[in-house]
């Protein structure tokens, strides 16, 4: 059975294809369109899809979107009718798309789909699938657990904010529910806005820039109080109330009433790629804290619903990798597994599964104890003939290494010198996450590489910091950690033995000072209050990285190196040969290794 999932039409739009209950292929519409965070109905995803599983539109046996838009009409007219007159600009801005297009979806995807070869619209079978059902499902039938608890928090879908399952076999049932306008991921987003921060796409920055604040300060604490005074009421079972009258994004333009929020914190709404001062910081810290204690306090009531070891967690909060670290360490779980495409993205991959299992009622199959998620190398390869004519096409010169073994001593040989790596192997991931397929590698132990990566290859906000990866038997030894991390979705304190010691007065220095402080013996991925945002890596999982990690420790002591992205900011991550080649050439990289190639930048 053939089920084709699509997402779309709000933000980062894509496409999942699975065969009998098993993922063929999974890939955001951005990566093909190179438009960050692509919306547009992802017909590039789809036929990536297609191709990969060689298959056509008219073999699929179903096409599922995931959420039902009726419903989230219903949610929309309700609240602007609940409002009136107010919300007027925003009702006329909305409703012509949803006459013109959401309201028509089914003949949208049916259109949209026409440009395939093998096609016949009266054989498609269209479902559709709740949003936070899409969630739910995405995570737990690719969970390696036959019963388990599922906790989906996000903005909003139809009306649902936040929801509290349990999942056993095929069956997935909703316990308990949060709806609109209470919301944990849109007060996420109001401060990502109020902090000057593109909403939907800025969140992870403001999750960055958090730990720069000092919660020692008075500032902070007066700001954390204020939240949880006038902005947000949180019970004692996670469940929540939003104050509406600070917020405008039920039925306005704008996510806040920036002049009540200005009156609450002193400053005003921060101009984009203005400078961060202490208010800000101390403002990122105090609205990431109320957001761990109040996702502490769902999981807790989740364990109290559900009474099981395993819990399954996905929606866009489900990306802030630091609360999630914060459940790990409540140990209220004996086994947690995260959506890599926690966001909407994965809503596709969870449409299609759950037609499956629920629609057709298709029994669910456990192969392993581990994930069937594919180490989230579910998008396109390209091969030997793709990276020759892209290479020609760009009059570059490259060396092609027939022996594995002597191109991974080769790279490990450039990062020991502090070399910067682009590399591209395999599988594209799926998902907003780099997992080294598609990375930027480089030494963590170099105290200039945060800087420089930032600044002349990300081209990026100074404070951003990097993320680690290690093999995962080494695991233990450089983080506190003792349970596998594949997906970089955990943030882990840096063992004791590689910290340094802070100078007094630490937590009250501004950005630039705590940047220029040297925190442990791999400074280029120890964020500033000593966490790392971990991928772990087996010899199963990447044998290539795995590899070079291990050779890179025989060469210098130590297997840890940065991993990040292959993209520059506001891109996104490399799909084909030609972006990894266009960003490589744009850039201050040293190196491109593509599959069994490798390209020096001083031979260009």
């Amino acid at each position: 059975m053939l089920i084709l999932g699509i997402s779309a039409f709000f933000h980062d739009a894509a496409a999942a294809l699975i065969r009998d209950g098993e993922i063929m292929a999974a890939a955001q519409e951005e990566r093909f369109t190179r438009i960050k965070n692509d919306a547009s109905f992802p017909l590039n995803a789809i036929r990536n899809c297609l191709d990969i599983a060689h298959v056509s539109v008219d073999e699929l046996d179903a096409v599922v979107f995931y959420d039902k838009p009726l419903l989230k009409l219903e949610r929309l007219l309700e609240s602007y009718h609940a409002r009136a007159p107010f919300g007027w600009r925003s009702f006329l801005t909305s409703m012509p798309v949803w006459m013109k297009q959401k309201m028509m979806l089914k003949k949208v995807i049916r259109d949209e789909l026409s440009v395939l070869p093998g096609y016949n619209k009266k054989k498609l079978r269209l479902l559709f699938c709740e949003h936070h059902l899409s969630h739910a499902a995405s995570t737990f039938y690719v969970s390696p657990y036959e019963e388990a608890a599922i906790l989906t928090i996000d903005g909003v879908g139809e009306w649902a904010t936040t929801s509290i399952s349990a999942g056993k076999g095929k069956d997935i049932r909703v316990l308990k529910e949060i709806r609109f306008p209470h919301s944990l991921g849109l007060l996420y987003s109001s401060f990502t806005y109020y902090c000057g921060f593109e909403v939907n796409a800025g969140e992870y920055k403001l999750m960055g820039l958090a730990p720069y604040g000092d919660p020692g300060s008075e500032e902070f604490l007066r700001m954390k109080q204020t939240i949880l005074e006038k902005l947000i009421t949180v019970y004692e079972d996670g469940s929540f109330v939003l104050h509406q009258e600070y917020f405008n994004y039920v039925s306005g333009l704008r996510m806040v009433h920036e002049k009540k929020w200005e009156a609450l914190f002193g400053f005003p709404r921060r101009k984009p790629e203005s400078a961060l001062e202490p208010c800000h910081c101390n403002l990122a810290l105090a609205i990431q804290k109320v957001t761990e204690d109040v996702v502490l306090k769902l999981a807790a009531t989740t364990k109290q619903l559900t009474g099981l070891e395993s819990l399954c967690l996905a929606g866009g909060v489900a990306l802030n990798c630091v609360a999630n670290g914060k459940i790990l360490d409540k140990g209220l779980f004996r086994n947690i597994f995260i959506q890599p495409a926690a966001g909407d993205a994965g809503g596709a991959l969870g449409a299609a599964l759950a037609a499956y299992h629920i629609y057709f009622g298709r029994e669910r199959a456990l192969y392993s104890d581990e994930d069937s998620m594919q180490h989230a190398y579910l998008g396109p390869a390209f091969g030997y003939e793709h990276i020759v004519k892209a290479l020609r096409r760009k009059k570059m010169v490259g060396l092609e290494y027939k022996d594995e073994a002597v191109l991974i001593a080769e790279v490990a040989r450039c990062l020991k010198e502090k070399k910067i790596v682009g590399w591209f192997q395999g599988r594209m991931e799926f998902g907003p996450r780099a997992l080294g397929n598609r990375s930027i590698l480089a030494d963590a132990a170099d105290p200039e590489m945060q800087r420089k990566l930032n600044l002349s290859i990300k081209y990026r906000e100074g404070f951003r910091p990097f993320a680690p990866v290690c093999r995962v038997e080494n695991a233990g030894r450089y983080f506190n950690l003792d349970v596998p991390s594949p997906y970089m979705l955990l943030t882990r304190p840096l063992a004791g033995r590689f910290c340094l010691p802070l100078p007094e007065g630490y937590a009250s220095l501004n950005i630039r000072e705590k940047l220029d402080t040297v925190r442990s013996t791999f400074p280029s991925i120890t964020h500033v209050d000593l966490s790392c945002r971990v991928q772990t890596v087996t010899k199963g999982s990447n044998p290539r990285l795995w590899q070079l990690l291990k050779v890179f420790e025989e060469l210098t002591g130590e297997g840890l190196l940065i991993n990040t992205s292959f993209n520059v900011r506001d891109e996104p991550i490399v799909c084909s040969a030609e972006d990894a080649i266009h960003c490589f050439m744009h850039t201050k990289m040293d190196i491109l290794v593509m599959e069994n190639f490798l390209i020096y930048k001083e031979d260009q």
